[in-house]
């Protein structure tokens, strides 16, 4: 079964010669993963899709867990950074496969203005605010809306953010629904609504390596692919300056498929030593798109998977895994250690609220965030 899918990346007409008859049907099962302190439970729901693909998403900080590809020779391996069960998720989260909002990235000195008020964010990245804050929504217990297979398997899941939650103005009821589909496709669209003008910037955070997260190899020898002029560059606090960077003549040059780990180590170019390695936002576009785009590809050699990311948002934060430090004991039992992991994540640019020539994050009522993430998984030939 799994032969098939690494054929079908190859020749859709091969794969008609080979595939089974009749083609199972997409599944969403729904199980316990664990509880929480106060003991509610977190559920976990696996997708699988005909071929065989399976993706897990927790009902805790609505959380791909897991995702399940073969490789060239249809060798099956998790792919995704994280834990076995709740204890990891509770004690060192990592932003793991993680939805987190309401505002990814930075903002400068957790504040921002909205018509004229000023709000204050705790400060959970040393001076600037990270991630949604303290008890993001990688922190919450979601609901489960729906869970179903058929011709595509899904589940959507919501979660309400109080009028002042974390600091950020207005109720903001989120939803963010998996699919996977047939073509070895996992999307997640995250979209909400709000009751007082606001900001908004929700995206996925897992952390990919597709040599297999059991297999013990970084990601440095991946070949990375993101078709981008220029980068947000940032400050030693990691906040954009508010220029645009050509990435022509730098490290951060991936217009051209370019093996990670070859410029990782560039000294010479402050981005490299502030981020310690590949940590900024990369412009892809200037504007929110009505349909997915291309963000970045990732193909790993040795074993032929590789992952397209598309996304209807202007930029895509690449992160190395840099801050990894070996204390985080991963699903296969290794610790994880820097570079075993990287991130692409979609995005609205960092500390836009702060420089509207960067774009714009707000959010009034009335109006539909909408963030669609596309995960394609194929595999190349030797």
């Amino acid at each position: 079964m799994f032969k098939a899918i690494a054929i079908m990346t190859l020749s859709v007409g091969v794969l008609a010669a080979v595939a089974p008859s009749v083609a199972q049907a997409a599944s969403a099962d729904r199980t316990r993963f664990g509880t929480l302190a106060d003991g509610e439970t977190v559920e976990a729901v696996t997708l699988t899709n005909a071929h065989g693909m399976r993706a897990r998403i927790l009902s805790y900080g609505a959380i791909l867990q897991a995702v399940e590809v073969p490789d060239r020779d249809g060798r099956v391996a998790d792919v995704t950074l994280g834990y076995a069960d709740m204890r990891g998720y509770l004690a060192a989260p990592n932003y793991f496969g993680a939805t987190v909002g309401r505002y990814a990235n930075r903002i400068k000195g957790g504040r921002f203005s909205i018509d004229g008020r000023s709000y204050s964010l705790a400060l959970n990245d040393k001076t600037n605010a990270l991630h949604g804050g303290v008890k993001g929504f990688d922190k919450r217990l979601w609901r489960i809306v729906e869970a179903a297979g058929g011709a595509k398997a899904h589940v959507t899941l919501a979660y309400t953010s109080a009028d002042g939650e974390e600091g950020y103005p207005g109720e903001l009821r989120v939803t963010a629904t998996y699919t996977l589909n047939d073509a070895n496709e996992l999307s997640v669209e995250y979209r909400a609504t709000t009751t007082k003008p606001t900001i908004v910037n929700i995206t996925n955070h897992s952390f990919f390596n597709l040599g297999g997260e059991a297999a013990q190899r970084s990601i440095y020898d991946a070949v990375l692919t993101i078709p981008a002029d220029m980068t947000t560059p940032v400050d030693a606090t990691l906040i954009p300056t508010g220029q645009l960077r050509p990435v022509a003549g730098t490290p951060f040059d991936f217009r051209q498929p370019t093996v990670i780990g070859s410029r990782i180590r560039d000294a010479s170019d402050p981005q490299i030593v502030f981020g310690q390695g590949y940590d900024e936002n990369f412009v892809i576009a200037r504007d929110v798109s009505k349909t997915p785009r291309l963000a970045a590809r990732v193909e790993d050699p040795m074993t032929g998977r590789t992952m397209e990311v598309l996304s209807n948002h202007p930029g895509v934060q690449l992160y190395t895994g840099n801050f990894l430090d070996g204390t985080a004991v991963g699903k296969s039992g290794h610790a994880y250690r820097q570079g075993d992991g990287l991130a692409l994540e979609p995005q609205v640019f960092p500390d836009t609220p702060n420089q509207p020539a960067l774009g714009s994050a707000r959010l009034d009522p009335g109006q539909t965030y909408r963030n669609v993430i596309v995960y394609r998984f194929s595999v190349s030939a030797r």
